[in-house]
């Protein structure tokens, strides 16, 4: 929605948000009076207030106090009126200090990264860290009947999956350890992404010399692979943060809810989706954060990806309303920037 404000309301807007965000209290017109040092009365101060009350950027949570922004409020300071900050060199330094472009574990390097925002922040942190795959040892083709076969794909690391395939009409059973061969030949040594591409150049280059049933049942094999849903693990910090607000057991309860939350893989999807839905930072405040839980909070989330410009991930902090958005914002953009500089495959 678009507010039409003249630059007195934009003002008064602007430092009333900016107070909130300091203290999370309602702030009143004798405040920002104080704050605002100009030449504005209480009185106007009010006037204003009330205008932008009506608009639905304010309200006021008790009869007597003062305002604080609503979710279009914030929304619309975080759109229109936000001054982003820039991250001092030291800040910059504190994070790089940790990491090296030849870090030999990702999830080593995304817990440190997130444990650093967390700590600059006060805020929870949280990142999803995507699934390594293991380099192939050895496939294998088994025929359960006349239409399926099961795929065995046993990795480096000892690991076994299993896939079943459905085999194109007149296939001969004889024909699948032709396929296990054409396979074990070419693909042992990478991961399920390199395989596909290795195989599909290669089918596609020899397609007159491969028997077409191989061929077939080859690529339904590697189709069934690369169709899996990516899988990985959430990766919270700094749960502590969000315990220095609390004031009531109401608090404490909706923490509760709100970590278990957490724990759940449909919200590791949620969060994925949310940050893939923009290019950039993604803000979601209250009601419109994409994890029920989090709706009393805000969430600032950015994709990271990897060196072929893949998004593979999210990261991001949950915290109070009141955030310090203008730091923060950029916080979670570089480190999401960095860490993408960092992994290379």
């Amino acid at each position: 929605m678009i507010y039409e404000l003249n630059e007195r309301s934009k003002e008064i807007f602007r430092s009333l948000v900016d107070a909130y965000c300091e203290t999370g209290e309602p702030v009143g017109s004798h405040t920002l009076c104080e704050r605002m040092k100009a030449d504005i009365s209480s009185a106007t101060i009010r006037n204003v207030m009330a205008q932008l009350e009506r608009l639905g950027l304010l309200y006021s949570p008790h009869t007597s106090a003062g305002r604080v922004p609503t979710e279009a409020g914030l929304s619309f300071f975080i759109n229109s009126l936000i001054e982003i900050g820039a991250l001092s060199e030291e800040e910059k330094l504190n994070f790089e200090k940790h990491y090296t472009p030849d870090h030999p574990d990702i999830e080593e390097l995304l817990g440190n990264a997130v444990s650093t925002l967390s700590g600059l922040s006060r805020c929870v942190s949280l990142v999803f860290a995507p699934k390594q795959e293991s380099p192939l040892k050895h496939i294998e083709f088994v025929a359960l009947n006349n239409n399926q076969a099961l795929v065995i794909l046993v990795n480096q690391d000892g690991s076994v999956e299993n896939r079943i395939v459905t085999l194109p009409q007149g296939f001969l059973i004889s024909t699948l350890q032709e396929a296990s061969n054409f396979l074990n030949a070419r693909l042992i040594g990478k991961n399920l992404n390199e395989s596909r591409k290795a195989l599909l150049k290669e089918l596609k280059e020899q397609q007159n010399s491969l028997d077409d049933l191989v061929k077939m049942v080859v690529e339904a094999g590697l189709g069934t692979w690369s169709g899996e849903p990516k899988t990985g693990r959430l990766i919270v910090t700094g749960q502590s943060h969000l315990l220095e607000d609390v004031t009531h057991l109401e608090d404490l309860e909706r923490l509760r809810l709100l970590f278990s939350e957490l724990e759940t893989k449909e919200n590791v999807i949620r969060l994925l989706d949310a940050a893939i839905a923009g290019e950039g930072v993604q803000i979601f405040i209250g009601s419109n954060n994409p994890i029920a839980g989090l709706s009393g909070t805000s969430l600032i989330v950015s994709p990271y990806r990897n060196n072929n410009k893949t998004i593979i991930g999210a990261l991001g902090i949950i915290g109070p309303r009141h955030l310090n958005y203008g730091r923060i914002i950029p916080l979670v953009d570089y480190t999401a920037k960095m860490i993408s500089r960092m992994i290379d495959f």
